[in-house]
């Protein structure tokens, strides 16, 4: 048999080699990536993560805003995105399409529901290409988009608009409308870098609080299959999202409700060109209402002429006669106050410049509590003679005036206490020239209020954590200081009462039915930027309190500019001031006066006590005391205690010391001869029926023994109109004011 011979295949060799060697890196790529687990530098572990493990965010709520009694000022709430889909790779059946057909149908119909867009900036989104020259798959509308509310979002969608899709959102919502708007301030949606949209405080307690009140995103990491469908048994792994912290105000939301109220009536009537009010307590110095106008609808942002600042912090004023207040308690705390005693009024000069009352040829020789109840320039000019310049500057650092006063809100103002020049220490005296804030006058009112406690004032009560109640910070009241007594603070209140129920009062218009005010009104003419003052230009202001004698509110008011109907101008600021001091004290359960006001009143035994204090508490209850003597202690009374006297009547309260004649003018004989025989004056009295004049000018000291004539007529005799002598409150237009 023939042997085979063998034939190598070089055909199979090739193979051979071709495939194993294919094998072998096979092999070596696998034990690599075994050993290794990377490809290219880039891990493979991650890589699969990357792919199959998908991450979605968890919105974190913005803390609340809530008045004090837990009523909500500001939350977040639902609201809707609106989304376009502008490309056609959306639409896989032409007959029930997914994306914008008609862009300019879409445009003009979406501009009837977006008033901050109009058609062409839709139609522009809607048709605008990529650098790529092909359109983007969706678009969106910017802030106009956002923030659209279930009402508007059912209407576009009934409309079943191809392409038009809504996606839920969170809206800051601020459910009272126009609501201490400058205070509480506004947040916005704010687009991020990275793609995201964050809630960013703006203005206000929302700016300013905004660390506080914005909470952390949490998120939701899970597995999926390469169509993005969830793996069953997979893992999730929730990290909560952790809402803001929660803000409670000293706000309360009724008594701020009848703020805006009255000062929405009064802007229609009387359009001001400006507004603030603020509300205080001022046992604690907690702020219970605040706002100013114009001012705007956190929702919607719109104003009209307004500044973007807190005019109650951040704005100085020239405060007026509002300042009289201070410059009286001043005056009584270093003992250099004699209500009795008598000045000139009418001008006041300081080296070459002369100021004057305010309607400008004064009312003769009155009394020192008389020229407060007017409203006297002339008599705190007077009054800064005895106090002494440095003393009174003293006493207005201590009322915390020209600095903070430091409540807890941003960018407060100081003011300027103008004391280089003799002229500026004395306009001072009456709130000219000098500069303020309103939060400041507020704060300085507390002082007399509170029996010479001055209390700072601050509108947060605490911040407390929205998911677990724990309160993070409690706002506690601090006391300023006492500026001046408790005795100091009370005179001044009796006093500060007087000039509503005094004849010669200015604040009539500010007296309540049921409670008792004191307070003091402002006439301030409003500065030129260039210097000078304005003609006949005047911010009009009211500084009050009530009950006069134990103060739960402080209301500061001042309406600039009003546009007046022959009115005066404390007439806007009374239409705020009373119905909200008012509705207030009932809100917050306070009594009103047990006692009505009838026409005979009880007098009390007053001897051994002070003549100021009871010359203004008998003033207050409407009758008309005569101090016979210099002042001080008194020493005998008429009539005695226990005896009832019908409204308007004398009671002559003697002290030691000289005696400045009255005006007997309108004097009964009766009263006379009461005088006379108190006195021991010569006084001869010519005559009957009522005094007409008198030898001896009114405010004289007596020295000697000389006769002084008193001259009486009948009505029948001599009938003169009895006509009251014009007050601050009675002339609009003021100098030196």
């Amino acid at each position: 048999m023939k042997k085979k011979r063998f034939r190598f295949q070089w055909g199979a060799f090739l193979l051979l080699v071709f495939y194993g060697g294919l094998f072998f890196l096979l092999f070596a790529r696998m034990v690599t990536l075994q050993a290794t687990g990377e490809v290219e530098g880039q891990a493979l572990a991650a890589k699969a993560a990357a792919k199959y493990n998908k991450e979605s965010a968890i919105t974190a709520n913005r803390g609340k805003i809530y008045d004090r009694n837990g009523q909500v000022i500001a939350e977040d709430t639902l609201s809707y995105r609106l989304i376009a889909v502008v490309s056609d790779k959306a639409t896989t059946d032409k007959k029930n399409p997914h994306h914008v057909v008609d862009p300019e149908k879409t445009a003009e119909i979406l501009a009837q529901y977006i008033p901050a867009l109009d058609k062409e900036d839709i139609y522009k989104r809607l048709t605008k290409l990529r650098a790529d020259g092909t359109l983007p798959y969706q678009v969106e509308f910017g802030a106009a988009g956002r923030g659209i509310n279930h009402e508007t979002m059912s209407k576009i969608k009934d409309l079943k608009l191809p392409g038009i899709l809504f996606v839920s959102d969170l809206k800051r919502y601020y459910p009272n409308g126009v609501f201490a708007s400058h205070l509480i301030g506004f947040a916005l949606k704010e687009d991020n870098k990275d793609g995201t949209v964050t809630t960013k405080g703006k203005m206000g307690l929302e700016l300013t609080y905004d660390k506080e009140l914005t909470g952390e995103n949490g998120k939701v990491k899970y597995q999926t299959d390469a169509f993005s469908y969830l793996l069953p048994n997979s893992e999730k792994m929730v990290t909560p999202a952790k809402d803001g912290d929660d803000i409670y105000l000293t706000i309360d939301k009724t008594i701020q409700s009848f703020v805006e109220d009255a000062m929405t009536q009064v802007e229609q009537e009387y359009s001001p060109e400006s507004m603030t009010v603020v509300v205080a307590e001022p046992k604690t110095g907690k702020i219970l209402a605040m706002s100013q106008r114009p001012t705007f609808n956190p929702d919607t942002r719109e104003s009209t002429n307004m500044k973007w600042l807190n005019a109650v912090t951040e704005e100085t004023i020239e405060p007026g006669s509002t300042m009289k207040t201070f410059t009286l308690a001043s005056a009584i705390d270093t003992n250099k106050w004699d209500p009795n005693k008598y000045y000139m009024s009418g001008q006041y000069t300081v080296h070459d410049r002369t100021i004057r009352d305010h309607n400008k040829v004064g009312w003769g020789v009155i009394s020192y509590l008389e020229g407060f109840q007017r409203s006297s320039n002339t008599a705190m000019a007077n009054l800064l003679v005895d106090i002494g310049d440095d003393v009174f500057l003293d006493y207005l650092d201590k009322f915390g005036f020209g600095k903070k006063t430091g409540i807890d809100l941003p960018n407060e103002a100081t003011g300027t206490i103008l004391s280089k020049y003799p002229i500026q220490r004395v306009t001072t005296t009456y709130g000219q020239g000098s500069t303020v804030t309103p939060i400041q006058l507020v704060q300085a009112m507390t002082a007399i209020a509170n029996d010479g406690k001055m209390m700072q004032p601050y509108v947060i009560d605490k911040i407390v954590d929205s998911s677990t109640g724990k309160v993070i910070q409690q706002h506690e009241p601090v006391a300023k200081g006492n500026p001046v007594s408790a005795d100091t603070a009370k005179q001044v209140r009796e006093i500060l009462a007087s000039t509503l129920t005094s004849k010669y009062g200015t604040a009539k218009d500010f007296v309540l039915d049921e409670y008792q005010v004191a307070g003091k009104t402002g006439t301030a003419q409003i500065p030129k930027q260039n210097g000078g003052y304005l003609s006949n230009e005047y911010l009009y202001s009211f500084l009050g309190m009530a009950p006069y004698d134990d103060p739960q509110l402080i209301i500061y008011v001042s309406v600039e500019r009003p546009k007046l109907n022959g009115e005066l101008g404390s007439v806007p600021v009374s239409k705020i001031f009373k119905p909200v001091m008012l509705n207030s004290l009932k809100h917050l359960n306070v009594n009103p006066d047990d006692v009505k006001h009838v026409a005979q009143t009880a007098i009390q035994d007053y001897t051994g006590q002070n003549a100021e204090a009871i010359q203004v508490e008998l003033a207050n209850d409407g009758l008309q005391p005569v101090v016979v003597g210099s002042g001080g202690k008194i020493v005998e009374q008429y009539p005695k205690s226990g005896e009832t006297l019908v409204k308007g009547s004398f009671v002559f309260l003697k002290t030691e010391g000289d005696i400045a004649l009255p005006d007997f003018t309108n004097w009964s004989l009766r009263n006379l001869l009461v005088f006379k025989s108190m006195s021991s004056l010569q006084i001869e009295v010519a005559g009957e029926g009522f005094a007409v004049s008198q030898s001896v000018s009114a405010g004289t000291i007596i020295t000697d023994s000389a006769p002084i004539v008193v001259k009486l007529k009948t009505p029948a005799e001599s009938f003169v109109q009895d006509v009251e002598t014009p007050s601050e409150g009675d002339i609009e237009h003021v100098e030196d004011e």
